[in-house]
């Protein structure tokens, strides 16, 4: 595995047969950055070429997995035309955890908002604090839940709880999400990481590659091309990050007060990739 030297924003260490990839910006609750989904990459390709590691586990340092999108551009948070020069990408990671050929389990070990909820939807395993709040909140920042959530999500917890949950935006506990089968597991959140752990070494105890090719079954038997997916959302995302209601959205969060939605529902859309 790569020396921690070259990583900003996560940490990784091998346990036995075990990576585990931290969220390291423990003093922003682990937010997101374009930085950050590029290591993400680099770190899972990485796990997947070495034959010393088995199962993969992800997980956040402090008290959050990831609380979403790095707000410090305020407004233009999701603007790529107005964040150009500080964002090194859209902020899709180039590999994504079903991609891989061996288990990876996301150990949510606290908050997990926007893009931290729709990531762990990309792992085959999720654990997850009891206490942890956790909250598909794009529609509140007024914009659009990615990372083929759209997909899985209906597919991991039925439709009608799926919608509940994206089109509400509502805030939710660990607890809730094993109920709706969202999480493998609600635990305590000092035992998050142990029960992953636990969980990833009894995977490596298989023969590998069985265990690569029934995953690539689970996921290929889905029922939705996952890839397919993620490329008709980002020029979406792309194109509600540039309207006044993800300022908004965002500004409003920020400046804790309800929101001064301006757009209709009659807004056209830009065409669907096809």
């Amino acid at each position: 595995m790569p020396d921690n030297a070259t990583y900003q924003a996560i940490l990784v260490d091998q346990h036995d047969t075990v990576a585990v990839i931290t969220l390291n910006r423990p003093e922003r609750l682990n937010a997101w950055t374009p930085t950050m989904a590029h290591e993400l990459s680099a770190a899972l390709l990485a796990a997947d070429r070495d034959d010393t590691v088995r199962s993969v586990v992800i997980t956040g340092a402090g008290r959050a997995f990831c609380a979403g999108a790095d707000l410090t551009a305020g407004g233009n948070t999701f603007d790529d035309s107005a964040n150009a020069d500080r964002m090194t990408g859209d902020g899709t990671p180039e590999v994504l955890p079903y991609q891989l050929r061996k288990p990876v389990i996301a150990a949510i070990n606290g908050a997990a908002v926007g893009v931290g909820i729709t990531y762990p939807l990309l792992a085959d395993v999720r654990i997850v604090a009891e206490d942890a709040k956790l909250q598909f909140a794009f529609v509140r920042r007024g914009m659009l839940p990615e990372l083929a959530s759209h997909a899985i999500l209906p597919r991991v917890v039925g439709f009608s709880n799926a919608a509940d949950l994206l089109l509400s935006g509502r805030m939710f506990s660990g607890r809730e999400a094993a109920a709706l089968g969202l999480a493998s597991e609600a635990v305590p959140a000092g035992d998050v990481l142990d029960t992953a752990l636990r969980r990833a070494h009894e995977y490596a105890l298989a023969a590998p590659v069985s265990v690569a090719a029934a995953k690539r079954l689970l996921w290929q038997n889905l029922g939705a091309d996952i890839a397919a997916t993620v490329a008709v959302e980002v020029p979406v995302f792309a194109w509600f990050g540039r309207q006044p209601d993800a300022h908004e959205g965002v500004s409003s969060f920020l400046e804790k007060r309800e929101p001064r939605w301006t757009m209709s529902a009659t807004t056209d859309f830009p065409a669907w990739p096809s």
